[in-house]
């Protein structure tokens, strides 16, 4: 079944939906013809895919913001979606085996099938497992990291995050690992006392940048302190 989509809830249920699944988008007007021509059919196929896939439809007259994304020229449009991004589209009306073929095309191997059981499973061995796959599994490795900061192997966990480019996910999970700090701790006084010290110790300066990330962006005292510390080195 397909699901309606509207500009406010694009981001969830499109860009952040096709992580974890393709998505595609059919981009569609009540008055158009080739349209309801298009729609039962690619409902048909997307839903034979047993959630595999995910069908969402925007209504471009009620939402000009989703229009403008794409860069609409004429409907129907189609766009598929993988990772936030668009792998695949067609414009136009087609039949139902050409319509097959590229929800065919958007469908997970049979590898990516086992990783996508692995990775759900959740455990040291389904991660490791992942990893003589995929050694570079982004998923897996942040996972694994995780489970083995739980249990005291720091160093190991910063050995297989350094396995990948450093991202968003990766930051946080290093600076569990760096960070020996009480959870109950508000870091105020510690991120205080490390100022004297980021200019000329490294490793003062690492912790510093590592509590920050462990604090996150909501935190209201994050931008005050990372103002701090460049006043500091600069």
């Amino acid at each position: 079944m397909a699901i309606d989509v509207t500009d406010a809830t694009f981001q969830t249920e499109v860009i952040d939906r096709s992580h974890s699944v393709p998505v595609i988008v059919d981009l569609w007007a009540p008055w158009c013809g080739p349209c309801r021509t298009l729609g039962p059919i690619i409902e048909k196929v997307v839903d034979a895919t047993g959630g595999k896939v995910v069908l969402v439809k925007v209504d471009t007259d009620q939402n000009p913001a989703i229009s403008q994304a794409f860069q609409v020229q004429s409907i129907p449009a189609v766009f598929a979606l993988k990772d936030g991004q668009v792998v695949d589209g067609f414009t136009g009306a087609y039949p139902e085996h050409i319509v097959q073929q590229f929800v065919d095309g958007l469908m997970p191997s049979e590898g990516e099938q086992q990783i996508a059981t692995l990775l759900a499973e959740g455990t040291e061995g389904s991660f490791r497992a992942v990893l003589e796959i995929e050694p570079g599994n982004e998923d897996a490795i942040v996972g694994l990291a995780e489970l083995l900061i739980a249990r005291g192997e720091n160093d190991q966990a910063l050995q297989f995050l350094a396995r990948i480019p450093e991202s968003d996910r990766t930051r946080v999970v290093a600076a569990k690992a760096r960070v020996h700090i009480a959870p109950d701790d508000d870091y105020d006084a510690t991120l205080t006392a490390l100022l004297d010290s980021v200019k000329t110790d490294d490793e003062a300066r690492q912790q510093f940048v590592d509590i920050l990330e462990l604090m996150g962006p909501n935190d209201p005292r994050t931008a005050a302190f990372r103002k701090q510390l460049t006043a500091r080195l600069y």
